[in-house]
């Protein structure tokens, strides 16, 4: 079974800062799809040949003239369109309907008020009751096309979902992708399944065998190396790989010395032991540390650890006779955003290790067959490959590592510090049960000291900081609201068990959509 096989829809972006949403919404119903820009809309209407086609939100205006359009090729290809906000917008302004600016704002929680039956509301509300939704536009749709009709309301739009029903071409002014729509998820399993027929044949177990089969056609009898970081990605890729060709793969994995307490023992044991999986360990962690000294700003951090993390990996990967290939964990997130960012795809080693993109220097190859999903249908993939659940369950982990939880300058002593601190807050999550109800969670050593008594003597020491959130994609996040008997129970024991802190604090800061990095 190939990708071509599967049925797909095209999701064109408009510039929404939800956009992938849409795609995960999606996804977790069965449903193949990929993003593309709105100006490279027609290419890939042609190119994947999608069962439907979905227009995001954006931030544009249809009533300038300078805003972004659809492909007219999008309606004409003659199979279901929906709308979603600006993509409602985009369809009435160009399919003859109306757009106007000025009118009552919407932002936030509201109702619908359902006027019609419609399969894009099956198993909803009925005519003549209420739905909710989140709402997010300023301007209004004022006139509809010809052939469309009024599917709901809102007290701020009169046409808050339309429909063709002859065409199969719908709009919502709404957001149904977001968690904010309570019944979102079945709106949009409503296009996919009801109104385009799909039926849902996206699964791992099929994911496995096709990219089992992509990376023996790619790879041929050819050697591949592959930039171990020890986290989820990487690791899932490549075992992935490994089950494809077997000892043509050798793993490279760079020990920078900024990694978790005993990460690189677990790591090494895992592939070494576990997975037979040939694996060079290179211990650069002085290398690292080395050149971080006196270093403060973040960004000199990351070019510094990037520059490096290539030039140790280039060094054992010239060691490698034969070797044509580098594997990478890229992700779709990752290909979306080089899309997005620079109008086409980059060729970058994974965005945890935080360089610039693959020197000219290394003629290698890519192999990505990770590219196509999303971090959860990685850990799916993990667990159909029989990594256990503790382990694709882990949090995520930056490239830098502690680097950049250590605001200022990084010496042994401070990662020495923060690790320490580190695995106490998670060995208390963990023995709380709380560690699978919480997205990711670190420790960060603030460059601050404060006073305190500890006994008879006075303290000057670090403030330590304790960060944990939830969230499903990442793409938006809410603090955790931690029982507080587990948080005095993790200070007390940072406090006492850890020389150089002080004094521990929580970080109550959420994280909006839109802001794609957590450190």
């Amino acid at each position: 079974m190939t990708t071509a096989a599967h049925q797909k829809v095209l999701i064109v972006d408009f510039g929404s800062q939800v956009t992938q949403l849409i795609a995960r919404r999606l996804r977790e119903a069965g449903v193949y799809c990929e993003i593309h820009p709105f100006d490279k809309a027609g290419a890939a209407l042609a190119k994947m040949q999608p069962q439907a086609i979905i227009l995001s939100g954006g931030p544009a205006s249809t009533t300038e003239a300078e805003s972004p359009r659809a492909d007219a090729a999008l309606f004409e290809a003659g199979v279901p369109v929906l709308g979603i906000c600006y993509g409602q917008q985009a369809i009435c302004a160009q399919l003859g309907g109306k757009v106007e600016s000025g009118h009552h704002r919407e932002f936030g929680r509201a109702e619908i008020a359902v006027q019609k039956d419609s399969p894009l509301f099956a198993g909803l509300a009925a005519p003549g009751e209420a739905e909710p939704v989140w709402m997010s536009h300023g301007d209004r749709v004022t006139a509809i096309p010809p052939g469309f009709e009024v599917i709901a309301t809102s007290e701020g739009a009169p046409f808050a979902a339309i429909g063709d029903e002859a065409r199969k071409i719908y709009g919502v002014q709404f957001h149904p992708e977001v968690m904010h729509t309570p019944r979102g998820a079945t709106i949009l399993k409503n296009f996919t399944h009801r109104i385009a027929g799909l039926t849902g044949d996206w699964t791992m177990a099929a994911y496995r065998a096709e990219q089992v089969q992509k990376i023996r056609a790619q790879v041929g009898t050819g050697k591949v190396i592959c930039g171990l970081s020890g986290g989820v990605d990487s690791s899932v890729a490549a075992v992935l790989i490994h089950e494809a060709i077997g000892d043509q793969l050798t793993c490279v994995f760079v020990d920078t010395g900024l990694l978790r307490k005993d990460e690189a023992k677990q790591v090494t044991t895992l592939f070494r032991e576990h997975y037979n999986i040939p694996l060079i360990h290179v211990d650069a962690s002085a290398e690292f540390l080395g050149a971080l000294a006196g270093v403060s700003d973040p960004e000199t951090k990351r070019k510094t650890i990037g520059k490096i993390f290539i030039d140790v990996f280039d060094r054992e990967a010239n060691k490698i006779e034969g070797a044509e290939f580098l594997a990478q964990g890229t992700l779709y997130p990752d290909v979306i955003e080089s899309v997005s960012a620079s109008g086409g795809p980059s060729a970058v080693i994974k965005s945890h290790h935080n360089v610039g993109g693959l020197p000219d220097y290394m003629k290698l190859k890519l192999v990505e067959p990770l590219r196509e999903l999303f971090k959860d249908e990685v850990r799916a993939l993990g667990r159909e490959l029989g990594l256990t659940d503790a382990f694709v369950g882990r949090h995520p982990f930056p490239g830098p590592g502690l680097a950049i939880r250590i605001p200022g300058e990084i010496t042994p002593d401070a990662v020495a510090t923060l690790q320490e601190a580190d695995a106490i807050y998670l060995d208390e999550i963990r023995k709380a049960g709380l560690y699978d109800e919480i997205w990711q969670a670190f420790a960060v050593l603030l460059p601050v000291k404060t006073v305190g008594v500890m006994g008879d003597a006075r303290t000057y020491e670090k403030v330590l900081a304790l960060r944990a959130v939830t969230s499903t994609d990442g793409m938006t996040a809410d603090f955790f609201q931690f029982p507080w008997d587990v948080l005095a129970r993790t200070a007390t024991r940072i406090i006492n068990e850890v020389r150089g802190v002080n004094r521990v604090v929580y970080d109550v800061t959420s994280k909006p959509p839109g802001t794609i990095e957590w450190e």
